[in-house]
Protein backbone atom coordinates (compact mmCIF):
# COMPACT_ATOMS: atom_id res chain seq x y z
CA UNK A 1 0.00 0.00 0.00
CA UNK A 2 1.52 3.08 -1.18
CA UNK A 3 1.48 6.65 1.26
CA UNK A 4 -1.95 8.86 -0.97
CA UNK A 5 -2.66 12.51 -0.16
CA UNK A 6 -6.10 10.75 1.81
CA UNK A 7 -5.55 8.01 4.06
CA UNK A 8 -7.73 5.77 4.61
CA UNK A 9 -8.98 6.31 8.11
CA UNK A 10 -9.52 2.68 9.07
CA UNK A 11 -5.79 1.72 8.21
CA UNK A 12 -4.73 5.13 10.40
CA UNK A 13 -6.28 3.96 13.38
CA UNK A 14 -4.69 0.06 12.66
CA UNK A 15 -1.57 1.73 12.43
CA UNK A 16 -2.38 3.44 15.65
CA UNK A 17 -3.55 0.36 17.79
CA UNK A 18 0.45 -0.70 18.09
CA UNK A 19 2.03 0.20 21.50
CA UNK A 20 5.48 0.32 19.42
CA UNK A 21 4.24 2.82 16.82
CA UNK A 22 2.60 4.87 19.74
CA UNK A 23 6.37 4.40 21.47
CA UNK A 24 8.16 5.60 17.69
CA UNK A 25 5.79 8.53 17.31
CA UNK A 26 6.31 9.70 20.77
CA UNK A 27 10.00 9.46 19.90
CA UNK A 28 9.49 10.95 17.05
CA UNK A 29 7.70 14.18 18.69
CA UNK A 30 10.88 15.33 19.79
CA UNK A 31 12.39 15.90 16.09
CA UNK A 32 14.00 14.26 13.39
CA UNK A 33 15.30 10.92 14.83
CA UNK A 34 17.90 8.27 13.58
CA UNK A 35 16.76 4.60 13.72
CA UNK A 36 19.37 3.64 15.63
CA UNK A 37 18.65 6.27 18.72
CA UNK A 38 15.26 4.40 18.26
CA UNK A 39 16.27 1.38 18.44
CA UNK A 40 18.78 2.24 21.25
CA UNK A 41 16.07 3.79 23.43
CA UNK A 42 12.89 1.47 22.90
CA UNK A 43 15.73 -1.78 23.25
CA UNK A 44 14.05 -3.14 19.95
CA UNK A 45 15.79 -4.94 17.24
CA UNK A 46 16.41 -2.34 14.32
CA UNK A 47 14.26 -4.95 11.68
CA UNK A 48 11.50 -4.93 13.94
CA UNK A 49 11.96 -0.61 13.92
CA UNK A 50 12.00 -0.83 10.74
CA UNK A 51 8.98 -2.33 9.61
CA UNK A 52 6.74 -0.35 12.01
CA UNK A 53 8.66 2.86 11.16
CA UNK A 54 7.43 1.71 7.40
CA UNK A 55 3.94 0.93 8.82
CA UNK A 56 4.01 4.54 9.71
CA UNK A 57 5.40 5.84 6.52
CA UNK A 58 2.42 4.66 4.13
CA UNK A 59 -0.28 5.75 6.59
CA UNK A 60 1.13 9.00 6.26
CA UNK A 61 2.33 9.79 9.67
CA UNK A 62 6.06 9.84 9.36
CA UNK A 63 8.91 11.19 6.87
CA UNK A 64 12.17 9.56 6.33
CA UNK A 65 15.31 11.12 4.61
CA UNK A 66 19.05 9.14 4.51
CA UNK A 67 21.85 10.72 5.05
CA UNK A 68 24.44 8.04 4.23
CA UNK A 69 24.18 5.10 5.75
CA UNK A 70 21.71 6.46 7.99
CA UNK A 71 17.94 6.52 8.13
CA UNK A 72 16.23 9.31 10.17
CA UNK A 73 12.57 9.65 10.76
CA UNK A 74 10.42 12.47 11.47
CA UNK A 75 6.48 13.32 12.27
CA UNK A 76 4.66 14.11 8.48
CA UNK A 77 4.88 17.92 8.16
CA UNK A 78 2.85 17.48 4.85
CA UNK A 79 -0.11 15.48 6.12
CA UNK A 80 -3.34 15.38 5.20
CA UNK A 81 -5.68 17.33 7.54
CA UNK A 82 -7.27 13.84 9.25
CA UNK A 83 -3.36 12.94 10.10
CA UNK A 84 -2.54 16.28 11.06
CA UNK A 85 -5.46 16.19 13.84
CA UNK A 86 -4.80 13.10 15.00
CA UNK A 87 -1.13 13.85 15.39
CA UNK A 88 -1.89 17.00 17.63
CA UNK A 89 -3.98 15.32 19.35
CA UNK A 90 -1.87 12.31 20.60
CA UNK A 91 1.42 14.91 21.02
CA UNK A 92 -1.40 16.06 23.67
CA UNK A 93 -1.66 12.82 25.34
CA UNK A 94 2.05 11.99 25.01
CA UNK A 95 2.72 15.03 26.69
CA UNK A 96 0.82 14.12 29.92
CA UNK A 97 1.81 10.52 29.92
CA UNK A 98 4.33 9.72 32.35
CA UNK A 99 5.70 6.77 30.21
CA UNK A 100 5.98 8.81 27.43
CA UNK A 101 7.71 11.36 28.83
CA UNK A 102 10.41 9.13 30.64
CA UNK A 103 11.39 7.77 26.73
CA UNK A 104 11.50 10.58 25.30
CA UNK A 105 13.86 11.94 28.21
CA UNK A 106 15.80 8.43 27.51
CA UNK A 107 16.18 9.29 24.37
CA UNK A 108 17.72 12.48 24.95
CA UNK A 109 20.65 10.93 26.67
CA UNK A 110 20.91 8.07 23.99
CA UNK A 111 20.97 10.71 20.83
CA UNK A 112 23.97 12.09 22.57
CA UNK A 113 26.05 8.48 23.10
CA UNK A 114 25.14 7.51 19.11
CA UNK A 115 25.93 11.17 18.09
CA UNK A 116 29.69 10.40 19.27
CA UNK A 117 29.68 6.44 17.53
CA UNK A 118 28.65 8.50 14.85
CA UNK A 119 31.55 10.79 14.87
CA UNK A 120 33.87 8.36 15.89
CA UNK A 121 34.44 9.94 19.26
CA UNK A 122 34.74 13.63 17.48
CA UNK A 123 32.50 16.07 18.68
CA UNK A 124 30.63 17.04 15.61
CA UNK A 125 30.34 21.40 14.60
Amino acid sequence: MKTTENVQPAFLFKTLSDPTRLRLLNLLASGETCVCELTDTLRVVQPKVSRHLAHLKRAGLVEARRDGKWMHYRCATRADSLVRHVLTGLREWMAADHAMNGERRKRDKVCCRISRRKTGGRQSK
